[in-house]
């Protein structure tokens, strides 16, 4: 029998601003709908009903600065996000002690083939060709929470060329920081390592080869990202 040698994939991480450190990422959990004006302007009752997550893959993050326009599409759209890193967690997380499991903050893109996940919406099937492909996650440089504070409001826009896209407040998100860990550890052990994507605001759109993405939330590093 012939032996063979597998490589396994190498850890992805996070550079830690101000910092040669790298956070290590575990898992990527994305929460949906989570802005009103977005969850209306997706066709969606924006009520606050139970909260819904999807994951993109560790290795969907990319800090390049370059997102290169994805093949089977015509129809990539921006969404821009706060990141939650989480340092510690556990399951069933009361949200008084959520905050606690809190490393830091990032600003990230969640690109998304929008054909492709409209066609798994149409079909009831899962989102992953729409939303975890390859370099799906362009993210920032983490900023450790002691430095921020908790960050439950701050203004967060996407501009493309210099245009405002998006905007909005972190205040608007309908389900709030503590609560996403609090949900999310009543069916995953979360862990260190974990990162939450938590919503974005209105204005979704689409980007084309060329484009210069600056994303802004307040506190955080921007996050300049061309499409190539």
């Amino acid at each position: 029998m012939m032996d063979y040698i597998f490589t396994p994939a190498p850890q992805v991480s996070l550079p830690i601003r101000g910092t040669d450190a790298q956070f290590p990422v575990r898992r990527i959990y994305c929460i949906g709908r989570n802005y009103a004006d977005h969850a209306i302007e997706m066709g969606h009752d924006p009520d606050r009903e139970a909260p819904f997550f999807f994951q993109k893959n560790a290795q969907n993050i990319d800090v390049s600065g370059e997102f290169p326009y994805p093949p089977q599409t015509s129809d990539v759209h921006h969404e821009i996000e706060l990141v939650v890193a989480l340092k510690s967690g556990g399951a069933n997380i009361s949200e008084t002690d959520a905050m606690q499991h809190v490393y830091g903050y990032a600003v990230a893109l969640d690109m998304t083939r929008r054909d492709l996940q409209g066609e798994a919406k149409k079909t009831g099937r899962p989102w992953e060709i729409g939303k975890a492909f390859e370099r799906s996650a362009p993210m920032s440089a983490l900023v450790p929470a002691v430095d921020t504070g908790y960050l439950d409001a701050g203004r967060i826009s996407l501009s493309i060329n210099g245009d405002i896209r998006q905007e909005g407040d972190l205040n608007q998100m309908i389900w709030k920081v503590p609560e996403m860990i609090s949900y999310l550890s009543r069916f995953y052990d979360i862990a260190a390592g974990d990162l939450i994507m938590s919503g974005t605001p209105a204005g979704v759109g689409p980007v084309e080869k060329g484009d210069i993405l600056t994303g802004d939330i307040d506190g955080l590093d921007t996050l300049v990202t061309t499409v190539v």
